[in-house]
């Protein structure tokens, strides 16, 4: 396994340093583009609830980010020093009565980007998990993914 971690001030402007750490880390681990979009939006809201709501902008603390890579998948681990939430009994953002409401949206949109999201430490830590592409194992199933492309190219 894989392991990277940083810990940043709670500041907004540090969501930059997180992008950063995503992209690095794409390019480091070869992360596929078609699961680095999703990557990009949830890690950095989950980062931006944890400075936000966890820590209150405190800037004297920290958020912690870290990356664990195996080949079937990659988990991002954000923590906060905050006091935890319910994450258990959040409202729902699509009931007509919550639509207009201008928050709420975050945990929403990190658990149908992420293919798995787990909750630890009253909230303060949360894990999002993203599975990787399977690479074609077979000789025929390589063969197959190449007649694919040829196909798609023609």
């Amino acid at each position: 396994m894989k392991q990277v971690k940083i810990q940043i001030p709670s500041l907004v402007e540090n969501i930059r340093v997180v992008e950063s750490f995503i992209d690095n880390s794409k390019d480091t681990f070869q992360i596929d583009d078609d699961i680095y979009g999703n990557i990009m939006v949830a890690v950095t809201e989950a980062v931006n609830n944890a400075i936000r709501h966890g820590n209150k902008f405190n800037k004297d603390k920290n958020v912690f980010l870290g990356l664990l890579v195996e080949p079937d998948w990659v988990k991002f681990e954000i923590e906060d020093e905050g006091a935890g939430f319910d994450y258990e009994n959040l409202l729902d953002p699509t009931a007509p009565e919550n639509i207009e409401s201008p928050g709420g949206r975050g945990i929403f949109l990190i658990r149908h980007l992420a293919d798995e999201v787990e909750f630890n430490k009253d909230g303060r830590h949360v894990l999002l998990t993203f599975l990787l592409p399977a690479a074609p194992s077979s000789e025929s199933e390589q063969q197959a993914a190449v007649n694919g492309a040829e196909t798609a190219v023609r």
